[in-house]
Order: structure tokens, then sequence, then C-alpha cells
């Protein structure tokens, strides 16, 4: 049993990065185990919420993962904790479009059975607080809106007329927060700047965070609405299990699964993966899944390290902002070189989306690893959905035929958007192939959850060890 609560919100801008990392930091701060989780595909917030708790940031994302591995995952999360946070994405009730529910704040708080509080903007009204709320809690009873913080508050009397509108809802006010006192966090192109790349100042920033909701917020109420979740009556996720089920392997238990798994793909060939402030788009479980698989995980910055791990036998390089860094990685020409040689040797190397961009010829004119025959540039368009994909090239990831949902999101454009052999076909919001699979090497913009589909870390892994 693990306390529980979602922060949500009417919409997006209310304040639920700032309610939510705040509300983390202040339970860890008071001494609790904190769980940090985001609902939806967002890499950024997570790291905040990692920074606040000292804890893994995981995200919960119903579209990419399926309804069935929300509570498992969120089990798997949250072992050991006294409270886990669950911040929410848009709106409450907005989901993938065209999906209903699905992938929405609401269907997560459903899903694990948990309260929600309520985050509303109050900066331009009064007693119509009331009516928004109403609403809200009214919409759908399986969503039990256990109580409202009000954002942006103007005044003592503001906040007056707030709760009074507000016990007329029967919600109850767990906190206020005024406008003068927000804490401000800097953003760019695709939304906040990662913590990678400001911890000292996100460090503060998380603290005066904390401050604000101990000072404007009941948190001995809220964490009795977390207490007040029910059992979720599930098993928590296991990468071990995962990986093992993925080789029509069963499991016996954990040690004799990943000696199995060990066995099966000769011994833990090491894998290296990109870190750093260029590259901070990862989901947690994708280490876990690669580690359950055999291999010796390696993490190494392109920006400052000039070789890759001793012993690489294959590379993983995911998202990030490689355009904001362009001159210093095409400067760390030591390790493009050896990046270059990697792929060319036949070596596995999954990139996606920032590692796309790395492995092309040039970005922004910048020289890059040069492995693909293309060139990246910055774009005014903003590239952002969820997608349905198909692989349609046999690749150390996938094997033609295997059809997954990912994400993308992206304010660059590469020409040409696929080689010889594409990665994948996609479906929506257009019928198109997109992506480069050549030799080892699988690249494209397409973010995927491994957690759906743990076959694709066993495939990478034995190929790495074969």
């Amino acid at each position: 049993m693990v306390a529980r609560l979602v922060v949500a919100a009417p919409s997006s801008g209310s304040g639920k990065t700032t309610v939510a990392t705040g509300l983390m930091a202040a339970f860890a701060a008071a001494g609790l185990a904190v769980s940090p989780h985001k609902a939806g595909p967002d890499y950024i917030d997570p790291g905040y919420h990692a920074l606040a708790t000292g804890r893994p940031g995981r995200n919960l994302d119903a579209y990419l993962c399926g309804t069935e591995l929300i509570a498992p995952l969120f089990a798997h999360g949250a072992a050991g904790c006294d409270v886990a946070v669950v911040e929410g994405v848009m709106g409450m009730y907005d989901g993938a479009s065209g999906h209903g529910e699905l992938a929405s704040t609401a269907q997560i708080a459903k899903l694990l059975r948990a309260p929600v509080v309520l985050v509303v903007d109050a900066s331009s009204q009064s007693r119509s607080v009331a009516a928004l709320v109403h609403g809200f809690a009214s919409w759908d009873p399986q969503v039990r809106i256990g109580g409202v913080i009000l954002n942006k508050v103007g005044s003592a009397r503001h906040e007056e007329l707030l709760r009074e509108a507000l016990d007329e809802s029967g919600v109850p006010v767990l906190g206020a927060l005024r406008r003068e006192r927000q804490v401000r966090t800097p953003s760019r192109h695709l939304g906040l700047v990662p913590v990678a790349e400001r911890r000292a100042e996100a460090v503060d920033a998380v603290a005066a965070l904390a401050e604000q909701v101990r000072a404007g917020c009941d948190l001995e109420a809220l964490l009795a609405l977390a207490r007040s979740a029910p059992e979720l009556g599930v098993d928590a996720w296991d990468a071990v299990a995962q990986v093992a089920g993925a080789g029509d392997m069963v499991a016996q238990v954990a040690g004799g699964a990943a000696a199995q798994v060990a066995g099966k793909v000769g011994g833990r060939p090491v894998v290296a993966v990109a870190a750093g402030a260029a590259f901070t788009f990862s989901y947690a479980e994708h280490g876990e899944l690669l580690s359950a698989a055999g291999a010796e995980v390696v993490p190494f910055d392109p920006l400052r390290d000039e070789r890759l791990p001793e012993g690489t036998r294959g590379l993983v390089v995911g998202g990030g902002f490689p355009e904001v860094y362009a001159p210093e990685l095409s400067g760390n020409e030591p390790l493009r070189t050896a990046v270059a040689e990697l792929a060319w040797s036949g070596a596995p190397v999954a990139a996606e989306c920032a590692g796309l961009l790395y492995l092309s010829r040039s970005l922004d004119g910048q020289p890059m690893c040069g492995v693909l025959d293309a060139e990246a540039r910055m774009s005014e368009r903003l590239t952002l959905g969820y997608r349905e994909a198909v692989a349609v090239s046999e690749s150390p990831l996938a094997a033609v035929g295997t059809r997954l949902r990912g994400h993308e999101f992206h304010r660059t454009v590469i020409e040409p958007a696929a080689g010889p052999a594409p990665a994948w076909g996609m479906r929506l919001p257009e019928r198109r192939v997109e992506g480069f699979v050549q030799q080892g090497v699988h690249a494209s913009y397409l973010h995927t959850h491994w957690a759906a589909e743990p076959g694709m870390a066993r495939r990478f892994v034995e190929r790495c060890a074969g």
C-alpha cells in the first residue's frame, strides 16, 4: 500500500508543475520517501521531480504503454515509498487526440484508484471558481477530486472570496498560493530548461517551490488524502521478468531469470548510453530493461568524454537538445570519430530524435558524426504528437512488422526524412516512412517506451553480445 495522489488542473498553465514539484520536495523535506511520477510522455518535468525527491522521475503513459501497464509501472516505481505524487498532463480530461480519455490525467487517476488534487488558476475569477470545480468534480463519477489548491491568488480578500464560493461546492480547499510569490523556471522551444543544464539554479528553484507549497498548503490534509487511497492490488512491473517473458522463458525467481537471460546473450556486453546536458531525454525503465537483458549499462557525456566507455559493444543515444550544444558536440571530434567507427563496424546503435541528429552529417551547419547521409537543422515548426508505427526494416531493435506506439517532440527537420531502408512506417497523423536503418544503426525521430515492447531491449543486447 502506497499513499498516493494525482495533481491535475483544468488546463495547461494552471500550475501543476509548480504544485506537484513543490509538494514532492516538501514531503521529502519532512522525512518521507516520495515516489515521483508524471502522466504523459514528457521528459523534462521528471528531471525536476527527481531533484525534489532523490528518486528517478517516472512516466505513466497509457498511450505508449497501454492501460494494463500503468498500475504495475507505478507499483514498481513506488516500491518502498511512503507517498507517491503523480503530476498530470494538460487539462484533466484531455487525452490522446481522437481516443477519448486515453492517456488523460483522469484515466491515470482511475487506473491508480488515486484521489485528485485540482490546481486552479484563480487569477481572473472569484465565485465562478465554484462552478468550474463543480463541473470537473461531477463530469466523471469515477474520478475523485479530494481537494483544490488555488494558484495565483491576488490578495487575502481574493482568497476569502474564493474560499467562500468553494464552501458551496463540497470540495475542500487544501491550499492557496499567492500570485506575487510564484517561482519562475526558464523555458525555451520545447518547454522548461532541463535540470542537467542548470543544476545549481534548479536546486534553488525546487527548494523555493517546496517553501511556497509548505507555506500555502495544508500538508497534513494532503498527506491524509493520499493515505485515503485504497489498495491497488497489482503486481509490480519487473524488468527481469519482462525481458525473460519476451524470450518465451518462464522466470521462477528474479535471480534465476537474470541468470537465464545472461546466459542466453552470452555475458554482459557494455552498452554505452549518452547522457549529460545535451542528451537528457530517457525513460528510467530503458536502462533497467537493458540491464535485465544482460547488458552492463555505462553512461557517458558526448560534451565532455572524448572516448566511448571501455569495451563498448552497443550504443544508445536518446533525446535531448543537441541543437543547443551543436558547437560543443561538433568540437568533440575524437568522440564523433569513435561513434562513427563503432557504427561502421556494424555494432548495434539505437538513436532517438537527438540521437538521430547527432548521427547526421551536420546540424545547423556544424559537423556531426557523419554516420547518416542526411543534414539536420532547426525549424520554426514544432512537431508534436502521438504516433502509430510499424517497423519496415529489420534492425537491432525490431523485426519487420513490429507494431508499437510512439511520440514525436522536436523543432528540427532532417533531410532526407528517411534512408533507403526506413525505420518506421507511420499511420498517424499521415502515412509516411521515417528514419534510417543501416548495418546495426536504427535512427529515428520517434520516441518509444520499451516497457511496452521489452523484446526490443532483449533483441538489442543479444545483437551486442553476438
